[in-house]
């Protein structure tokens, strides 16, 4: 599957769910505002009525809007929750500049996890990294687990702007991690490398070689972005 095929085969409730969240997000429906009701959004949108029910679930799921028994679906007021906001990653050109900003933003989350993790962060960081040895062993990857390894290091960093500015890219990041996964598995030792590049970052950070755990992240996420887009070279 092509990078470009796999980001822009997009289902009617994303379609629909991304348009209401961009609306939500640049104000165009106000905090406590009703929504229009499934029938009118659906004859928006031009689309069924369970497309509508899908992409309202998905909104509520992400905090955006509540409802009220018998009244319908409000938009609610997002306030601080959510300070960072990325566009929808569209193409090959988002995904690369992704890349480009992890790499000034994780080896610098990774040098303060070093001298700053805790006894509960470095907890999460191992309990991730089994999770992913324990796919590399039944030869697969688990891109829950991989973000969970990289959101666990910038926690650990005791830094709330590398955290939530992880958390902002989820989304951005598991597109990477998913293809990232595919191209791997390609070849027969490619899983278990890309494990070691992982194992090789929690011990420098373990060891608290700051030096060692930034180098390592930055070759890592080097190494994910060009086996990644090498592999979508024709």
């Amino acid at each position: 599957m092509g990078l470009e095929n796999g980001i822009a085969r997009k289902g009617l409730p994303d379609i629909v769910f991304e348009r209401m969240h961009r609306a939500i997000k640049s104000g165009a429906y106000k905090p406590d505002e009703r929504l229009p009701t499934e029938h009118d959004l659906a004859a928006e949108f031009e689309v069924s009525r369970p497309v509508i029910r899908e992409a309202l679930r998905r909104l509520r799921d992400q905090g955006l809007i509540y409802s009220r028994r018998g009244a319908g679906s409000f938009v609610r007021s997002v306030g601080l929750k959510e300070p960072l906001g990325f566009g929808q990653l569209e193409n090959i050109a988002d995904l690369l500049n992704c890349y480009e900003f992890r790499l000034t933003l994780e080896p610098a989350a990774a040098a303060a996890a070093a001298t700053r993790h805790d006894k509960d962060s470095l907890a999460a960081i191992r309990q991730a990294l089994e999770l992913m040895r324990d796919a590399t062993n039944r030869q697969s990857h688990r891109e829950d687990a991989d973000f969970q390894f990289h959101l666990a290091i910038a926690r650990a960093a005791q830094n709330s702007y590398f955290s939530t500015a992880m958390e902002a890219l989820k989304d951005h990041i598991a597109v990477g991690m998913k293809f990232h996964g595919v191209s791997v598995k390609r070849e027969a030792a490619g899983l278990l490398r890309v494990f070691a590049e992982h194992e090789a970052i929690a011990k420098a950070i373990e060891a608290k070689d700051g030096e060692a755990a930034q180098k390592l992240m930055r070759d890592h996420l080097t190494g994910s972005r060009d086996r990644l887009f090498q592999s979508s070279k024709p």
